[in-house]
């Protein structure tokens, strides 16, 4: 019985770390060049319109949008940056519950986590929500292109039918 439960126990640990899982306080996640099941967490703040804290205090890059800088140090405001702060901000405030999603590159050079986001209550998908309603323009960079025909797509109405920054910019 107990080799049993170790066999058990060690399955459930590397089932963890190649999901993406929170292990001993960090986030381990998928092998590189695949796309994980997901890691559920939970956020901890909005930086910006495009990336965000999690539990264990990791900053997360939402994949394959780009939207406008907020004020900061080494930036000026750019267009419709507030808006698309609040916007993330009332898509997934502090507490919500999200599913982080990876593709084949899972951190960029500044060690941000690159990730698709899904609200956990009802599956919203963060990134595409922020581009259909206008809030961020598509932005592919490979090899992370999973849903990139998705977001030109989204953008190229979001455009068509002057929603968010494609009126106010």
């Amino acid at each position: 019985m107990r080799r049993v439960l170790v066999v058990v126990e060690a399955a459930a640990l590397i089932g963890s770390i190649v999901a993406g899982s929170i292990v001993a306080g960090s986030i381990v996640a998928a092998p590189a060049g695949s796309r994980s099941d997901g890691l559920d967490t939970t956020v901890t703040d909005v930086v910006d319109g495009d990336t965000i804290r999690v539990d264990g205090g990791a900053l997360v890059r939402l994949i394959g949008i780009d939207t406008p800088e907020v004020s900061g140090p080494y930036r000026d405001e750019e267009c419709f940056g507030r808006e698309a702060s609040r916007r993330t901000t009332a898509l997934i405030p502090r507490g919500t519950k999200v599913k982080l999603v990876f593709d084949v590159e899972h951190r960029d050079r500044y060690d941000r986590l690159l990730a698709y986001v899904h609200r956990v209550s009802d599956g919203l998908f963060v990134n595409a929500s922020l581009v259909r309603d206008g809030y961020a323009a598509s932005l592919t960079v490979p090899p992370n292109v999973h849903d990139a025909e998705r977001f030109r797509r989204l953008q190229r109405e979001a455009r068509e039918k002057q929603r968010g920054l494609w009126k106010a910019c």
